[in-house]
C-alpha cells in the first residue's frame, strides 16, 4: 500500500538532518542544504511515483538531495570546493546501505506483529497506533495500569526477540 503523503513528510522532516547533510557534503553550504532539503520534501509531494515503505522514501531522498546539490555546484560555483564523486558514492553507499537495513528491520517487525494474538495487538494498536495513554488503554481493556505496564514490557521483549531471529535468519540466507 502506498504511504500517504503525510506519512512521506514525516518520514522526510525525521531525517531531515541527514538529508539536508548529504546535500551539505557537496555543495558545503548550509542553505544551499537547507533550500535543497526543501527542494526534495517538495518534490517527494508532488512526484508520480509512490512509496510502499520509509526505506524508498529515505533511498529517494538521499539520491535526489544529491543530484540537486550537483546540479546546485554546476549553476553557482565556478570553483567547487565539495569531495570528488567517488568520496559522494561512497558515502552515499553507505547511507543507502543503512536505509535498507532499515527496511529489513521494518518488514521483520511487520511480521512479527502479524503474529501475535488478537487481544496483544490490541493493546498495541491502542498503546502506539492510536496513541493513547496507558491509563486509557487499561480502562478500554477491561485492565489494571499495573497489568498493561507489564504486558507492554513482555510484548517490547517478544518483539525485540522475533525481530533479532528473523534478521539473523534474514543474514543466514544471504
Amino acid at each position: 500500500m502506498a504511504l500517504s503523503e503525510q506519512h512521506i513528510l514525516r518520514v522526510l522532516m525525521k531525517s531531515r538532518d541527514r538529508i539536508a547533510a548529504a546535500a551539505w557534503v557537496v555543495v558545503r553550504d548550509a542553505q544551499a542544504a537547507e533550500d535543497i532539503f526543501q527542494n526534495v520534501a517538495i518534490k517527494a509531494m508532488t512526484k508520480e511515483v509512490s512509496f510502499d515503505v520509509d526505506g524508498a522514501v529515505l533511498s529517494w531522498a538521499f539520491i535526489t538531495a544529491r543530484r540537486e546539490a550537483i546540479d546546485w555546484l554546476r549553476r553557482y560555483r565556478k570553483e567547487s570546493l565539495a569531495l570528488d564523486i567517488e568520496t559522494i558514492e561512497v558515502i552515499e553507499r553507505e547511507w543507502l546501505n543503512e536505509s535498507q537495513q532499515e527496511d529489513t528491520r521494518a518488514e521483520a517487525l511487520r511480521a512479527c506483529l502479524q503474529e501475535l494474538p488478537p487481544k496483544s495487538a490490541d493493546l498495541l494498536r491502542l498503546r502506539y497506533f492510536e496513541g493513547l495513554a496507558c491509563v486509557v488503554v487499561a480502562e478500554r481493556m477491561g485492565s489494571g495500569l499495573d497489568a498493561v505496564y507489564k504486558r507492554l514490557s513482555r510484548l517490547h521483549q517478544t518483539l525485540k526477540e522475533c525481530v533479532e531471529t528473523r534478521l539473523a535468519e534474514a543474514a543466514e540466507h544471504e
